[in-house]
């Protein structure tokens, strides 16, 4: 090894350990050897499937001459965005301030004090036209910070003092003068391609949290226009390329309009979250085809990214051989040599594979122009499949996440209710378990697992969508234990992240470690923030138990949001998605059994509303009936009798 990433864990950091340049991981003694040289510190973040650090990597960083720059002049920082998104969050904010725009890999220079003076992304090795090379930026600062360090400092000191003030909010709005849902729906019809669906223009990212409160929000009002936005999108993300139509799966994003290139690097939070928005696009439809999308997304997930104790990885990788896409285009040939020339042309009119190609001359398999009736080439898939495995490789983020495998289970719960197949049900407990067993030191969680370590303290994100997920599973299982669970985890970040000057909650814990800024990210955006999940969970966690402290916190949430939604309310989907049930008296059943093993095999027979389940030893006011398991139903202050049958009419 040639620098100091060797002992880590995150692939990301690893890919870089044998680069000629001197990488540490974010730590102490690389901001000490920085005060004591007398150097700036050079970080660099991004990802391990990531593209553009890739072609970064092979251009820079792997380059002698580079690495001789960065080792005489400055102090580099390697981070892994996924493992630390403090980190990611403050300098991402950085390099927006200063350019108008972010990404990455992201390319920073900080002060030993950690205070960025310049930020970038992507610089290739050489200076282009637009865009100034690598090489010349890292000897224009060194010269500077030689020569005119002052001017720097004073750069610094702007920076951080922009991102202190715009970390500061403003008073919570006490009371939402205008109808916020109203507001976001009309927001959402304006950006709304009715073409070729989703919403603004290339390119296009799935955001599924939009299209789950688009779906919630149909369900109160039963406004067709607004089922027709999310199924036109639904459906033209499943039929383009951004869908994998031979291994299932999503990818990142469309590059374009018509959802057909996509960025070909495959998520876990991605298909997580898809597969929530499927299954309740068929809950509210009970069209076939969006089961069937959810259920193939999810065969994707347990086939190619869990481990052998049912921890979820992180992602796929979107280059081959230093190639991007290569392992998912084909040519109509190749198509025709393995499934013979009847099937194989048969195969290539009906995915869109031809001589042309759709992507630098090879084709993304497409139904962009075909009927959806796939069944008759079922067996010629599978074929494919095993084929395109053997033909090249693709890299695998194998570390498991804490919040995105608490996503997959939230999503492996709900396709479990809609479903009744038990599989689903197992993957997301043996998830669970694995999160307890690795992730979890009694009630402080961790972020990331990796060849026997695990890394970091968690992360508001982390908790928040932990407590999503162990709700879903309390739904799906009636399992008291995860309710439990919630309501721990629940506590924990009341205490540790919730500022109780003036709401909300902060991305890092009072036990993490401090940086320049305490930031709380309440905009949803690949991903919702963690405070829109907390404003969801509070509210769950009070119609389920009816505890007036999750009323009162959910309220102090909408609060602290509502402002910043009302400017910008498709950034907060997640939060209104939770704001749809606030302060609404949902249909409740309450269930009594004699034994917790008496719940077997109902949850998924229940129709997907807010269940309470007790034992009869804690259900005083909730007699049982007959000595047999009893539902008392109640349609907002409307209860039936109780009975030992559920009836929903």
């Amino acid at each position: 090894m040639k620098n100091h990433l060797g002992k880590e864990t995150s692939p990301y950091l690893l890919q870089h350990a044998t680069n000629p340049v001197d990488w540490y991981p974010w730590c102490e003694e690389a901001f000490e050897k920085a005060k004591r040289e007398d150097k700036p510190i050079f970080l660099s973040i991004g990802y391990s499937t990531c593209h553009w650090c890739h072609v970064m990597a092979h251009e820079s960083f792997e380059d002698e001459r580079i690495a001789e720059i960065l080792n005489q002049s400055f102090i580099s920082i390697k981070v892994d965005k996924e493992e630390r998104p403090d980190i990611d969050s403050i300098y991402m904010s950085a390099c927006q301030a200063m350019t108008g725009r972010g990404g990455w890999p992201t390319t920073l220079f900080l002060t030993p004090e950690q205070k960025p003076f310049f930020a970038g992304t992507y610089f290739p090795k050489y200076s282009v036209p637009g865009h100034m090379g690598l090489e010349q930026l890292l000897l224009a600062v060194s010269q500077k910070w030689k020569n005119d360090r002052n001017t720097l400092l004073k750069s610094a000191d702007r920076v951080l003092s922009f991102l202190e003030d715009n970390n500061k909010r403003e008073e919570k709005e006490e009371n939402l003068t205008i109808n916020l849902v109203e507001l976001a729906i009309s927001h959402y019809q304006d950006s709304f391609d009715a073409v070729y669906g989703g919403f603004g223009s290339a390119p296009k990212f799935p955001t599924p949290h939009n299209l789950l409160f688009l779906l919630r929000y149909y369900e109160k009002s039963k406004k067709e226009e607004v089922l027709h936005m999310v199924e036109k999108t639904l459906l033209q993300m499943y039929r383009g390329g951004m869908f994998d139509h031979i291994g299932g799966g999503f990818s990142r994003y469309s590059t374009d309009r018509f959802y057909l290139v996509p960025h070909f690097e495959k998520m876990l939070y991605d298909n997580a979250l898809l597969i929530l928005s499927y299954c309740k696009a068929y809950e509210v439809t009970n069209n076939p085809l969006y089961m069937d999308v959810a259920e193939k997304t999810a065969s994707f997930v347990l086939r190619e990214m869990k481990n052998e104790e049912g921890g979820f990885y992180s992602a796929q990788d979107a280059d081959s051989e230093g190639v991007e896409g290569k392992y998912y285009v084909f040519e109509p040939n190749e198509i025709l040599e393995i499934l013979g020339p009847e099937e194989g042309k048969k195969f290539n009119q009906y995915f869109d594979i031809t001589e042309k190609g759709n992507f630098e001359g090879k084709s993304i398999p497409n139904l962009l122009g075909s009927e959806i009736d796939g069944s008759w080439c079922k067996e010629s898939l599978s074929v494919l499949y095993e084929y395109r495995k053997k033909r090249y490789s693709l890299h695998l983020d194998d570390k498991v996440l804490t919040s995105w495998n608490a996503l997959m289970i939230a999503g492996m719960c709900h396709l479990y209710r809609v479903t009744g197949k038990k599989e689903y049900l197992e993957a997301a407990k043996n998830s669970q378990s694995f999160i307890e067993k690795y992730l979890r030191d009694n009630h402080t969680l961790f972020v990331s697992y990796r060849e026997g370590k695990c890394s970091g303290k968690g992360y508001l994100e982390d908790y928040a969508n932990e407590i999503f997920a162990l709700l879903m599973l309390y739904e799906a299982s009636l399992n008291k234990k995860y309710l439990k669970g919630a309501e721990e985890f629940c506590e924990r970040v009341i205490d540790d992240f919730y500022d109780t000057s003036c709401g909300g909650f902060f991305l890092y814990g009072k036990d993490n470690e401090q940086l320049i800024l305490r930031p709380k990210e309440i905009y949803d955006g690949a991903l919702p923030s963690g405070n829109s999940v907390m404003t969801y969970n509070l509210v769950r966690l009070f119609l389920i138990t009816g505890k007036k402290k999750y009323e009162v916190l959910a309220k102090e949430q909408v609060k602290f949001i509502g402002k910043e939604a009302i400017k910008h309310p498709m950034a907060h989907a997640m939060f209104l998605y939770g704001f749809l049930d606030a302060g609404e008296m949902p249909d409740r059943i309450t269930m009594v059994v004699k034994e917790q093993k008496d719940v077997e095999d109902l949850s998924c027979r229940i129709p997907l509303s807010t269940v309470i389940c007790m034992e009869e030893e804690e259900s005083a006011d909730y007699p049982l009936l007959n000595q047999k398991t009893t539902f008392y139903v109640c349609k907002g202050k409307t209860c039936q009798p109780p009975s030992n049958e559920l009836n929903m009419e």
